[in-house]
């Protein structure tokens, strides 16, 4: 719980760090905005990143256990292993851009018409 707690506050920070005159022009809508999307991006990228980890994990585990059970093909299963985590290091570099995108160049705003 203090883990959370203490992102939340990280995330707080971030969107009132932004500060200037672009932030205080917004109206209220548009500053709520703002937090929640900040909140969305911080936890949408660490549960793809929890994801991925778990993912990566049971990846290295299957190859390890492959490797243990005929050591021949140790290097067919080492080249299939980095394509598999290279595929799974992908989905969360895609949540990291779309995290990007929602806390510098925020679609909704435009919504709203700020």
């Amino acid at each position: 719980m203090k883990k959370l707690l203490l992102a939340f506050f990280a995330l707080a920070s971030v969107v009132f760090a932004a500060g200037g005159e672009t932030l205080l022009s917004y109206s209220v809508e548009g500053e709520t905005l703002l937090s929640y999307s900040a909140i969305a991006a911080g936890i949408g990228l660490g549960i793809a990143a929890l994801g991925g980890a778990i993912g990566m994990g049971n990846t290295a585990a299957a190859t390890i256990s492959g490797m243990a059970r005929n050591p021949g093909i140790g290097g067919k299963l080492m080249t299939t292993m980095f394509i598999a985590l290279a595929m799974i290091e992908a989905q969360v570099i895609y949540t990291l851009v779309i995290a990007l995108i929602l806390l510098y160049a925020n679609p909704f705003l435009a919504i709203l018409g700020l």
